[in-house]
C-alpha cells in the first residue's frame, strides 16, 4: 500500500496535537504540505512535524502534486468553499466536523466530490473508540434487545467561572457565531448526535432542544431530546459550564440489558465498557491513548481511497448532522419539537 500525501489546512491546536501526530504515526500516510494565512506559522508547523512544503495560500497548496488528500481543520464557515475547491483540484477531502453550517452547502460539497470522483469524509473520531464499536455490534446483534433509551454526555467547565474563559488566540473564531454556527453544540454536541446514529444504526426523526442562550449568542449548555425512527428516545447534554460532572458517558438501554461506555466521550481514547445483559456480561478497560482514534480515522480514509473499505464517516453522515443541528436551532428559536425531513 503506497503512502498517501496529506495537506493540512490550518495550524491550530487540533491539527498540532491530534491530526499531524496521527498522520505521522501511520506507515501508509505522510504530511506533504501545510497551509496557514501566516507563512511563518506554516513553516514552524512544518519544522515541528517534518513536513516538506509550507504555503500561505490554499489555492497554491492544491497545485502541489504530492498532496493527494486535504484535512480541513479550518473554521466551520470555510469548509464548503474549501471542499469544493479541493474536489475541483482532484483532492480527496477529510473535513472536520461540523461539515458545514447549512444543508444547501452540505449538498454542494457532496455533489462536488461526486462529480470529481474523490472521497469526502467527516471527522467523527468517536466512531473509532473500540467501546463504541462494540456497543454498535451488541445493538445490531440484538444482545441488548429492543433499544428504548440512550443517553450521552460531554460536559466540562472550570470552577468559579459562570461563563467559560476566553479561548486562546488561535481559537478565537470559535467565539464568532457567523463562523461556527452554534456554540457547544458545534464543538461537542455534533459528536454526541453522530455517536448515537452510529451505535444505533438509525436516524434522528424528531428533536427538541433547550439551550442557555436564545439563538443570538453562543450557547455554553445544550440539552437535546431526540426520537429515532425505530423508536429509541435519547437525551444529550453538552456543556462548558459544569466542572463537576462525574463522567463523559454513552449508555444504551434495551429490553435485554444495557451497555455503558464510561468516560469514553472525549478526544482521548480511555474509559471502560460495562455490559449487563441476558447473553453478555463483561467489563472492559481501555488504555489511555491520545491519538489512536484519529489514527484509525486517517487510515480508514486512506484505505478507502485505494478501494480497501470505507471511511469511518461519509459526507452523507455530515449532511445528516447538519440537518439535525439546523432542526435543533429551530427548536430552540420556536420552543417546539421539530420533525426532521
Amino acid at each position: 500500500m503506497s503512502s498517501l500525501g496529506w495537506g493540512i489546512v490550518s495550524t491550530g491546536r487540533h491539527a498540532d496535537q491530534k491530526i499531524a501526530p496521527a498522520i505521522n504515526a501511520s506507515p501508509y500516510n505522510h504530511i506533504a504540505a501545510v497551509v496557514s494565512r501566516d507563512i511563518n506559522r506554516a513553516k514552524a508547523f512544518s519544522a515541528k512535524h517534518n513536513i516538506a512544503a509550507s504555503y500561505d495560500s490554499f489555492e497554491s497548496m492544491l497545485q502541489d502534486d504530492n498532496v493527494g488528500a486535504v484535512y480541513l481543520t479550518s473554521p466551520n464557515h470555510l469548509h464548503a468553499d474549501q471542499t469544493i475547491k479541493a474536489a475541483s483540484a482532484g483532492k480527496n477531502v477529510l473535513c472536520e466536523k461540523p461539515m458545514t453550517l447549512s444543508v444547501t452547502d452540505g449538498e454542494r460539497m457532496i455533489e462536488a466530490c461526486e462529480n470529481a470522483n474523490v472521497y469526502l469524509s467527516v471527522g467523527f473520531h468517536l466512531r473509532a473508540h473500540p467501546a463504541h464499536q462494540y456497543l454498535k455490534t451488541l445493538v445490531s446483534d440484538g444482545a441488548l434487545g429492543a433499544i428504548s433509551l440512550a443517553q450521552v454526555s460531554w460536559v466540562r467547565g472550570t470552577r468559579g467561572q459562570v461563563i467559560p474563559p476566553a479561548r486562546p488566540e488561535d481559537q478565537k473564531w470559535w467565539e464568532e457565531l457567523s463562523m461556527v454556527g452554534a456554540g457547544v453544540t458545534m464543538a461537542t454536541g455534533v459528536h454526541c448526535i453522530d455517536l448515537l446514529r452510529y451505535i444505533l444504526s438509525d436516524e434522528v426523526y424528531e428533536i427538541s432542544a433547550m439551550l442557555d442562550s436564545k439563538g443570538d449568542s453562543l450557547e455554553h449548555i445544550s440539552t437535546m431530546l431526540l426520537r429515532f425512527t425505530k423508536g429509541t428516545i435519547a437525551s444529550i447534554i453538552t456543556s462548558r459550564r459544569n466542572p463537576d460532572w462525574p463522567s463523559q458517558d454513552v449508555a444504551i438501554y434495551g429490553s435485554l440489558g444495557r451497555g455503558t461506555a464510561c468516560d469514553s466521550v472525549d478526544t482521548v481514547l480511555k474509559g471502560k465498557l460495562e455490559v449487563e445483559s441476558e447473553s453478555v456480561n463483561e467489563i472492559i478497560d481501555f488504555r489511555t491513548d491520545s491519538i489512536s482514534m484519529y489514527l484509525t480515522q486517517i487510515e480508514a480514509f486512506s484505505k478507502a481511497i485505494q478501494g480497501k473499505g470505507s471511511p469511518l464517516a461519509t459526507g452523507l453522515d455530515g449532511l445528516q448532522l447538519t440537518k439535525v443541528v439546523s432542526a435543533m436551532i429551530e427548536s430552540q428559536r420556536n420552543g417546539s419539537r421539530i420533525i426532521i425531513q
